[in-house]
Formats: C-alpha cells, structure tokens, sequence
C-alpha cells in the first residue's frame, strides 16, 4: 500500500477537463439533486410498487442496524457491499450477478434508476442485492463496525460550484463514518471524470488516516470494474475517468 501525499499526486487528475453532470443527489438529511422520477411505464410502476418493498431497508430510529447479512438468503452472506450512488444499476447488477455469494447494498435516490435496477433483478433472478433509496451518509452511519469488506463510489455528483462543495458525498466526516463501517483490508473504489472533484476525492481520502491509496494503472478501468452508462456518456464526449482504490488501513491496536 502506498503512502502518498496529495501534493505529490497532481498527475492522476491531470487531463480531467470535464465539470461533470449533476447526478444524484441523496438523503434523508436532505436529498440534492434529482429524485423524483420521470414517467415510468406501467412494467416499472409495478416493479417499484410491488418489488421494490421486498428489497428495501429502513433504518431503526436508534441505533445502529444490526446483523445487516441477515437481510439476504443464506446464500449471499460471504460479505457485505455496498454502492453509493448506482445511477441505472449496471454496475451492481453486473457485480451482484459475478459474486453471488455475496450480499450487495444499492444507495440511490433517483426513482427511475431504481425502476431500472429492479427490472435487472427481476429479467435476471437476482436475490442478494437489497436497496437503501434515502441518503448514503445515514446508511453509512447506521451500519456495525468492521461489516463492509468493499464499497463502490463511481462519478459521484461533482456539484462544481463552490457554493455545493458542502453537498459533496466525499467530506471527512462522511470518511470517517465510512472507515468505521469498513473491515481491516477492505477496499473503496472511486471512479471521478471531473478534475476538480478528483483532486478533492484524492486530498481526501490521502489525508484520512483510515485509508491508503493501492496506486496502480489509474488511467485504465480493470476487468473486473463493470462500466457504467455515465462512463460511456463521458468518455464519448471525450473525457478521461480515473479508476482509484483505496484500502481501510488495518486498526491499530489499544495497549
């Protein structure tokens, strides 16, 4: 694992020129962005009035939610996932169909990404994702200790104007949450096309004592790391993505 300084790491947002498209937003804290949904067919309706309820999760009012594997069939308690943001739901489906002994979690707000994402598990016959449509950050916070072996953050919403910088899902108080929630030697992916957002994401994590950067070929997507729509959309318009990944730093031990 590296042991990088931002300063030193201007390179792997150089050549990000893109500002990004606002996505997303998220929360029961107050959820930006967009989240209502635009006029879904009768067959997505059905999907987010009779399928979705099956596979939602709500929060206790207090505390912490417990035993989070036991929402999933025996079969898909290997380990615990989660991704913030899925957008249309590729990505997990795609992961979630690769690994299906493990138990997935899906944050996203936007209605019609939902609808989409249901249509996948349905067409598919997938059992181990379950969904969260409020804000990531109260998922995060809600979540045992040590219970998440991975998690995905892919073009998360830039929000560009420094008046947003607040509204950005990368604060420190949200890595600190995360860091809590993620085992010894789990790995965060983040995959930004937005120049500033990156340098943000980088200084971020870097300067979080809970996480360490793996380095590696940022310029390129590994095989294992389905695409995504936004990802097509962006590279067509000629932007560069990057692909980075982190690991929750092992815990240091009390004397």
């Amino acid at each position: 694992m590296g042991t990088h300084r931002p300063d030193r790491l201007a390179g792997v947002c150089t050549g990000l020129t893109r500002d990004g498209e606002q996505q997303a937003g998220k929360k029961r804290r107050v959820v930006h962005g967009r989240h209502g949904a635009k006029r879904l067919r009768a067959g997505r309706r059905r999907l987010l009035d009779e399928l979705l309820p099956r596979l939602e999760i709500s929060l206790p009012e207090r505390g912490e939610l417990a035993a989070p594997l036991s929402l999933f069939p025996a079969t898909a308690r290997s380990a615990l996932w989660l991704e913030i943001g899925f957008g249309a739901g590729e990505h997990l489906a795609a992961q979630a169909a690769a690994h299906p002994e493990v138990g997935i979690i899906g944050c996203e707000p936007y209605r019609n990404g939902i609808a989409r994402l249901l249509g996948d598990i349905e067409s598919q016959g997938l059992n181990n994702i379950r969904l969260f449509t409020d804000h990531a950050a109260d998922l995060v916070a809600a979540l045992p200790a040590a219970s998440l072996e991975r998690v995905f953050l892919l073009f998360p919403d830039p929000w560009p104007k420094r008046r947003h910088h607040k509204r950005r899902i990368v604060q420190t108080e949200f890595l600190d949450h995360l860091a809590r929630a993620m085992a010894a030697g789990g790995e965060l992916r983040v995959a930004s096309d937005h120049k500033g957002y990156c340098h943000w994401i980088m200084a971020h994590l870097l300067g979080h004592t809970g996480f360490a950067w793996e380095g590696g070929d940022w310029r390129a997507r590994p095989a294992d790391w389905p695409p995504t729509r936004y990802e097509a959309k962006a590279l067509a318009a000629g932007s560069r993505c990057v692909y980075l990944r982190f690991r929750r730093r092992l815990r240091s031990r009390r004397p």
